[in-house]
């Protein structure tokens, strides 16, 4: 919803992280610049080791450049899901019956790459190396991406955090004179949910959280009584 202002936050901090659903059906209505700027701010309020703030966001819209960046995505983005889906079973056991939770998954992850060159933005989220490759150096740039997805739930649009990007990463550094320091750490879909968030489906908290020692559960849990668990042994 749009204030005077601009775009408003009527979701709340709480309720968002409960129902920030991963979203990739997306309509055609363009994000506006204020919308998109609301996101990025929020973005860039994320922590980062020493407050360094070393990520940065690369927002691939109707641009030459842009149009060209989408086309090679798109193309990485097919072969990848046509190997997940493949290795993955997506069309074997319960993924046969086209009603089932897993294969209505894969429909919309087809649809999604299908469609890949028209998300109205995709951002590619880098980070600024200061020293040499590190396990670590994801600390600095994820929270920044959730951020990032919490803020687009909370002024009504909705995103996917990928990894896809990689399988055309020189393709995309030398299309975007993305400099040599800079590690890819993400790509961003986003977009207006062309259906809607919702509660998201996660294991029983008292499966989680440990009291004392590994494995004794936390009798003192307080779990909402309506939060949405996995169906079965798999959460895909």
């Amino acid at each position: 919803m749009n204030g005077p202002g601009g775009p408003s936050d009527d979701v709340g901090l709480l309720r968002g992280i409960a129902t920030t659903r991963t979203i990739r059906r997306y309509t055609d209505e363009p994000i506006s610049d204020l919308e998109l700027s609301r996101v990025l701010y929020a973005a860039s309020r994320a922590p980062s080791g020493s407050n360094r703030q070393p990520f940065r966001f690369l927002v691939l819209r109707d641009g030459e450049r842009a149009v060209a960046a989408k086309r090679l995505l798109g193309r990485a983005f097919r072969e990848g899901w046509n190997t997940k889906n493949r290795s993955d079973g997506y069309e074997t056991g319960s993924g046969a019956d086209p009603t089932s939770p897993k294969a209505r998954q894969a429909a919309t992850m087809q649809r999604y790459v299908e469609r890949f060159e028209s998300v109205p933005v995709v951002v590619l989220v880098g980070l600024v190396r200061y020293r040499e490759p590190s396990p670590y150096e994801g600390a600095s740039v994820y929270p920044a991406c959730q951020n990032l997805l919490l803020a687009a739930r909370a002024v009504g649009l909705g995103g996917a955090l990928t990894m896809w990007h990689l399988a055309v990463e020189r393709e995309l550094r030398q299309l975007l004179e993305i400099p040599e320091e800079v590690a890819l750490s993400a790509c961003i879909t986003l977009g207006r949910p062309e259906g809607s968030h919702g509660p998201v489906r996660r294991r029983p908290l008292v499966e989680s959280v440990f009291d004392d020692r590994w494995g004794v559960a936390a009798t003192w849990i307080d779990e909402p009584e309506e939060s949405p668990h996995p169906r079965g042994p798999s959460t895909r």
